[in-house]
């Protein structure tokens, strides 16, 4: 199967995501401009869960730029990774309505933990449809952002029992690691041509 059809795939699960996401939001009570701000926790987990979608995305998107087969087991790695992130909605809701406690926190961290592990497995799926010297195992590496950040949401998940604040600034610095597109593939293709 080519890579593109995966790509489209991904593609439409994630708009449909997205909706779902902001689909969830609730305008204020009030007609005042400051009647937002009840709402902030809602606004908040709404663009945490809004980033971490699209840094999944935008970097599947890089990753796919340097496969070039498709085979059962990536399909099933890539519908396992779309599962969890069609955990983010219902994740995203129960923290931006109750806030920074234990459960919502410790299920957010589950959640994220569930995503960082599927496209870790995805990853590795595509590897061994690959020869060791092609682009995307020069692309990859030793993985580091993605070993860092999986023992990050390890640490954010049982946090979260204990101090879930330390869980929310985790998965901050989690996005900060990734918010700028992954460079590894660009500078394999660079290098590439």
């Amino acid at each position: 199967m080519p890579p593109e059809r995966l790509n489209a795939f991904t593609d439409g699960v994630v708009a449909i995501l997205i909706t779902i996401l902001v689909l969830e939001l609730r305008p204020p009570a009030g007609d005042h401009f400051g009647d937002i701000l009840h709402e902030k926790g809602r606004l908040l987990a709404y663009v945490l869960s809004f980033v971490f979608v699209a840094i999944y995305w935008v970097n599947h998107h890089h990753l796919l730029q340097v496969v070039h087969r498709i085979d059962g087991r990536a399909l099933w790695a890539n519908i396992h990774l779309l599962f969890w992130l069609s955990l983010t909605p219902i994740a995203t809701e129960w923290l931006g309505e109750t806030g920074v406690k234990v459960g919502p926190v410790a299920t957010y961290a589950l959640v994220l933990l569930g995503c960082a592990i599927a496209f870790t497995l995805f990853t590795l799926a595509l590897l061994a449809l690959h020869e060791p010297d092609s682009l995307l195992a020069q692309a990859i590496g030793d993985d580091r952002k993605g070993k860092v950040s999986l023992l990050l949401y390890v640490v954010a998940f049982g946090a979260a029992f204990v101090f879930p604040w330390l869980s929310v600034v985790l998965f901050v610095t989690v996005a900060l690691i990734w918010f700028i597109p992954d460079r590894r593939v660009t500078r394999t293709l660079e290098r590439g041509s």
